[in-house]
């Protein structure tokens, strides 16, 4: 059920804490580390206040937080948030453990929910650090024990063990990161629009559980920046997943493009402007591949079950005539190889549906501005060969790639 952009922004803010890297130097006095705190948040975008800071070094409490993001009213309440282990070395401070209280955000009948955070070895920076990845600050693990959003007094939506790891990019070597959660729900029956309840109560999807994994890599010292996966499993459905590899993604870059997320924040301009300075930005980056590819686990079966219901027809002959179809649908590509090896994945899978994968992996990485520029023009079919798209069924994940 979809949330409203509002909710959505503040369950961002809520979880900044534990998803985004900050960066300032550490003082011993309790309180000039809260103002270093204060200083990073606002160096990211997010506006940081407390009403009181307690304790030394050794463990800080920094007294009734909130979280705002720029040009926003509202703040988020989240309690007292407690540092704790803190060692110095070369004027670089280790917080060994960060943990936040369980808070709440009501915003347009929604309320999020949020328990158990804690992250351990925030890595802070020396204040003159010269190195580029003093912008940001590195941890080492990040746990939420669980979310939860309400609509009204119905449970949407859950959440639990969600965690993060990180191992920062020293050496010269990438940094890697992983993150999953264990498991999440989500209560469908609360869909209003008529036409799509019938379609969910059809396919017996009134409750969805299941669970993700992610894991990939960044080098910061040329953006290289590969999802290496992004599975999201919903049990008796399938696993939906994705892969990237993008160049550009440099620390540069991610300061240019919170800057300009700020004055548009704080500005409230013009969409057309933002626009241009967005896609300005992007043409620093290059493209080296993607993929999505599912996973069946008796999604396809029911479906096909379903439209055939809907037409007084058989499972098969609906599978029959989206064979029959698609090269028609793909003829105005102008591309006979592409719709001929699209044709036979598509009729080897819903001939024994196990998977289905679409990969885009040109010869040679692409300017996102030639993406751009081929998209806009009177031939983006052209985009398929420029790309190096193709259609697989049935491959395990590795032969995928």
């Amino acid at each position: 059920m979809p949330l409203r952009r509002s909710v959505h922004h503040r369950i961002a803010l809520s979880t900044f804490l534990l998803a985004f890297p900050i960066s300032s130097a550490f003082a011993q006095d309790a309180t000039a580390v809260a103002e270093r705190l204060k200083a990073a948040f606002a160096k990211q975008g997010g506006e940081l206040s407390w009403t009181g800071v307690s304790g030394d070094a050794s463990k800080m409490v920094i007294q009734g937080v909130t979280v705002a993001a720029p040009g926003q009213p509202t703040k988020v309440a989240i309690g007292d948030v407690t540092l704790s282990d803190i060692t110095e070395e070369n004027s670089a401070y280790t917080i060994g453990s960060a943990t936040l209280p369980t808070y709440s955000v009501t915003q347009d009948g929604a309320t999020i929910d949020i328990a158990g955070i804690e992250i351990t070895g925030l890595k802070l920076p020396a204040e003159d650090s010269a190195d580029p990845m003093a912008a940001f600050m590195m941890y080492d693990t990040a746990d939420m024990e669980s979310m939860s959003v309400k609509i009204g007094d119905k449970q949407a939506f859950t959440m639990d063990s969600v965690h993060f790891e990180i191992t920062p990019p020293e050496g010269g070597n990438a940094m890697e990161f992983y993150g999953s959660a264990d498991s999440f729900t989500a209560d469908l029956s609360l869909v209003e629009d008529a036409d799509s309840k019938k379609v969910i109560e059809a396919l017996g999807f009134q409750s969805l559980n299941g669970s993700f994994e992610l894991a990939g890599s960044w080098q910061p010292s040329d953006g290289r920046l590969a999802l290496d996966q992004y599975d999201i499993t919903v049990d008796k459905a399938g696993t939906l997943g994705l892969t990237f590899d993008l160049g550009g993604y440099t620390p540069d870059f991610i300061k240019s493009m919170q800057d300009m997320q700020k004055n548009m924040a704080e500005s409230g301009g013009d969409a057309s402007s933002q626009g241009l300075a967005m896609l300005g930005l992007l043409q620093q980056l290059t493209f080296n591949a993607t993929s999505i590819r599912f996973d069946d686990d008796s999604l396809t079966g029911k479906v096909l079950d379903y439209v055939a219901a809907q037409q007084n027809a058989k499972p098969a002959d609906i599978a029959n005539q989206a064979k029959a179809l698609l090269p028609f649908m793909l003829a105005t590509l102008n591309n006979p190889e592409f719709t001929t090896q699209a044709t036979q994945a598509v009729t080897a899978y819903l001939d024994d549906p196990r998977s289905l994968q679409i990969s885009a992996e040109p010869s040679a990485p692409v300017p996102f501005a030639v993406i751009m520029a081929g998209a806009m023009s009177s031939s983006p079919q052209d985009l398929v060969k420029t790309l190096g798209v193709s259609v697989t069924a049935n491959e395990d994940g590795d032969d995928a790639q």
